[in-house]
């Protein structure tokens, strides 16, 4: 396993995202434990020692049972990190209720890493707002030793990406981006990068293969991509393309089974960061990757609709039937009842609200009914 330095801490250059484990029914919020433990324990006994966790993770579930996990092992073998969930704007006056919450579900004292959590264009203004004092009470706990590093992860634009670190820079000690291939400009990455190395920030990457689309690369893409590395997987071209970052210090994946683990600890076993004719074949790869709704499957939206509406998964069939014809995905949805259908959405926006990538989700949903008419 590949390691990092940040500051006293020896850091495994893969973290293990959770959420997205496995679960019992296709149900978010029931976690299959058992297979849970298989890929927790694999990945202590391989390196990893590096946790993600957050307030909203498998509706609530994911600090329960990582806590659980990671009590098998002493304390000061691995980093805890979790996040306030800011994508909520009702959270910002139960700050202290929520972190106390979240260090007993996690069954800890402390937490190694506190993120505020998804920093983004909808609820900037309450990040900003001085009258929460967020600010000042995660620095309390920081002083109290109940988090021994702060941070943030983001998906602002570039104004509002500038107004936090102007307004939380002075604690801020790592940042978390959305960094891939296909992100670096159609997200503009890009601009976070160079900002936090004027400010020698390390950078923590989250969606380093877009939600599994970038492990799923079909040919002739694929093809180009293995005349140049003949063994190299498209999971892999996508790690291997963030090694070439210096100032990446963590790369998490949130890992659904153990052979995704065990394949992403073998890349992790070697430090291979891409050429500069690598690097020009992915940017190219990835932009033509790019098309329909740049939807990530990270469910924030489904534990605030009011219908239950499984909105990624609608989104989806969504770009498939967009991009390749509505005949040929008709079957991915034609199974649901009338509730679960497009057309069950009330355009209410409370998942817009939340969406980390400011998806226009009724929008999206409305015209994928007016498809299904047709």
């Amino acid at each position: 396993m590949i390691y990092n330095q940040f500051k006293d801490k020896k850091i495994s250059a893969l973290g293990l995202g959770t959420m997205r484990f496995p679960v019992i029914g296709g149900k978010y919020g029931e976690i299959d434990e058992q297979k849970t433990e298989e890929i927790v324990e694999y990945a202590i006994k391989n390196g990893i020692n590096y946790f993600d966790t957050a307030y909203g993770y498998h509706e609530g579930n994911s600090e329960k049972v990582i806590g659980k996990m990671l009590s098998k092992y002493p304390r000061e073998s691995f980093y805890l990190a979790d996040k306030f969930p800011g994508y909520d704007k009702n959270n910002f006056l139960k700050k202290e209720s929520i972190f106390e919450e979240q260090l007993k579900k996690c069954g800890v004292d402390y937490f190694d890493f506190y993120l505020f959590h998804c920093v983004d264009d909808k609820n900037i203004e309450y990040y900003l707002n001085p009258e929460y004092k967020l600010k000042e009470y995660a620095y309390a706990q920081k002083q109290a030793g109940k988090i021994k590093h702060l941070g943030f992860s983001v998906h602002s634009n570039e104004s509002n990406f500038l107004r936090f670190l102007e307004y939380y820079g002075d604690i801020i000690e790592f940042c978390q981006i959305q960094l891939n291939y296909v992100d670096y400009d159609f997200q503009n990455a890009k601009f976070k990068l160079e900002e936090l190395n004027k400010r020698n920030i390390p950078v923590w990457v989250m969606e380093p293969v877009r939600g599994g689309k970038l492990a799923q690369i079909k040919q002739p893409l694929m093809d180009e991509l293995k005349a140049l590395r003949p063994s190299e997987s498209a999971c892999g071209w996508a790690f291997r393309y963030l090694q070439s970052f210096d100032c990446v210090k963590v790369i998490l994946s949130g890992m659904s089974t153990l052979e995704q683990v065990v394949q992403n600890v073998q890349t992790f076993n070697s430090y291979e960061p891409l050429n500069e004719d690598e690097l020009k074949t992915i940017y190219s790869v990835g932009k033509r990757l790019i098309y329909g709704v740049p939807c990530t499957n990270c469910k924030y939206c489904t534990a605030y609709c009011p219908q239950s509406l499984d909105i990624p998964a609608l989104i989806k069939t969504y770009n498939e039937c967009t991009f390749n014809g509505y005949t040929i995905h008709k079957r991915a949805i034609e199974h649901l009842s009338e509730d679960k259908m497009p057309s069950a959405c009330l355009s209410c926006g409370k998942c817009s609200e939340v969406c980390p990538q400011s998806i226009n989700i009724p929008d999206v949903l409305e015209d994928f009914n007016k498809r299904i008419e047709k």
